[in-house]
């Protein structure tokens, strides 16, 4: 039965205004130039300002006036113009030689440079290519294609025969059994690169130590296909011991079978997919100079055009205002009085977006100065997202999305910003140090061990508590983890 009563609620809702800044600060400054450029073709009242580009032409039409200024006696006086005279009866083209039409502004001693350029084919290309060499009937050479188009960038094959059989049937008609589909993958496991269209690490290693048997056969050869055929799994795990004793081999034999499988390519599709990849660059968000003691900071905005509203949609807009408005005049001012909203909503988000980061990073900038100073990790304070809230006077959620995906150019290398932050730990001497200068002594604690005997983690804590971090076990295998370091048995080496 529904009823009718009162209730008072105590909602926080945030306006479109303060979602669009927020979202425009977790942006970091490459995506940026791509954010503005979409609410531009959105948007036809916003635009970029070309007061500087019409500042540049009037300056550079300045200075043509003044290169040209013997010339401007010859402009005072009358101009006789003679119209029987014509110059196009005295020009053609036909009688101007050659070297008049040719520049040549260098020297018989100057080296050209010609740019080099790369345009190699892809992977998947090259496996094409060599599937078209093979003499393979109409349907298992559209079988070689599916293959092929199923192996992903580093070579491996990601779909089961059973899968391949089925989409083969329904895709592209062709009905196939699992024996034909292994016929023809190995048929492309046999191209280069050696290893692809594996289905598995262990086969991608076999396929890559078989070819190199039939160049050249050695005994660590030997012993390396059946280490990895039978002992895969000690392999892995580094179970050494296990394996000299099943294998009734050496030390020394172990040593030489492994080290022709450290040769090998894990990846093989990498090798050839390297001309297929762009490269992409880290563009600092913030820069940090050392002016003589001195923190100079600045924020980059090289490619933050400066925005402004369309006069052509202003003018429109204050004409109609003033004016009646019939029905379809009135939805054109609703329109056009939007679209100007919305472009002064997003001209003051981006200039709030820019005070919101330059302020932060400053924040940070004075709290870790010694460290931007020095470029001593020792000296990098405990900070955490609370302590830049409190300072700037901003929501810690705000303060995260400044500090994502944001990098700072320092005179000791570009940074990302939450390696800034860290937590703190009390040392025995009562001293308060950053998280990070324990996991750097870790780090070089494990440098510099001996790799036939890695430290456990125990012996890391009883280490670490000599040099006066007290610090868990526990804590030290998550600090380990955080490395990206394995444990003490995968770091062993023989």
């Amino acid at each position: 039965m529904l009823k009718q009563r009162l209730q008072q609620k105590l909602l926080q809702k945030l306006s479109p205004q303060q979602i669009l800044l927020m979202k425009l600060i977790q942006i970091p400054t490459v995506g940026l130039e791509q954010r503005i450029k979409q609410e531009i073709e959105e948007n036809p009242a916003l635009e970029v300002d070309a007061s500087d580009e019409k500042n540049d032409d009037e300056f550079d039409l300045q200075n043509e006036n003044t290169d040209n200024s013997v010339d401007e006696g010859e402009k005072d006086e009358p101009s006789t113009n003679d119209d029987e005279f014509d110059y196009e009866d005295y020009y053609d083209d036909d009688e101007i030689p050659n070297y008049r039409l040719q520049v040549n502004n260098r020297s018989a001693d100057d080296e050209q440079y010609d740019i080099p350029f790369s345009a190699g084919t892809t992977f998947h290309e090259y496996l094409k290519q060599q599937l078209g060499f093979r003499k393979l009937d109409e349907d298992k050479y559209n079988i070689g294609l599916y293959i092929i188009g199923n192996i992903d960038d580093s070579g491996y094959l990601q779909r089961t025969t059973d899968s391949m059989v089925d989409d083969l049937a329904f895709t592209q008609n062709i009905f196939t059994t699992k024996e034909s589909i292994v016929e023809v993958l190995k048929v492309i496991q046999d191209f280069d690169p050696p290893g692809v269209g594996a289905r598995n690490l262990k086969e991608c290693l076999l396929l890559q130590l078989n070819k190199k048997q039939k160049e050249e056969s050695t005994e660590a050869i030997e012993l390396a296909i059946v280490i990895i055929g039978h002992f895969f799994i000690e392999f892995t795990k580094k179970h050494y011991q296990k394996i000299i004793k099943r294998s009734d081999i050496t030390e020394t034999q172990l040593k030489q079978a492994i080290d022709e499988v450290l040769k090998l390519n894990p990846k093989p599709g990498n090798s050839l997919g390297e001309t297929a990849r762009t490269n992409h660059y880290i563009i600092p968000d913030f820069t940090i100079i050392n002016n003589d003691g001195e923190l100079e900071l600045t924020l980059n905005s090289w490619n933050n055009s400066e925005l402004c509203i369309n006069n052509t949609y202003a003018n429109m807009m204050n004409k109609l205002a003033v004016q009646k408005r019939n029905k379809s005049q009135k939805e054109t001012y609703s329109f056009i009085k939007n679209k100007v909203n919305s472009a002064k909503w997003f001209i003051e988000a981006i200039r709030q977006r820019q005070n919101t980061l330059y302020s932060t990073m400053k924040a940070i900038t004075e709290y870790q100065k010694e460290y931007f100073l020095t470029g001593d990790e020792t000296n990098l304070r405990p900070m955490i997202l609370k302590d830049i809230a409190e300072k700037v006077g901003m929501d810690i959620s705000t303060i995260s999305r400044v500090a994502n995906s944001k990098y700072a150019q320092t005179p000791f290398g570009t940074f990302l910003l939450k390696s800034f932050f860290s937590e703190s730990m009390q040392k025995d001497s009562g001293e308060e140090v950053s998280t990070r200068e324990i996991k750097n002594v870790l780090k070089k604690i494990i440098d510099h061990e001996d790799r036939r005997k890695p430290y456990t983690d125990e012996q890391l804590t009883s280490l670490l508590k000599e040099k006066g971090y007290p610090i868990a076990r526990r804590t030290v295998a998550k600090y380990r983890e955080q490395l990206g370091i394995p444990v003490a048995r995968l770091r062993k080496e023989l």
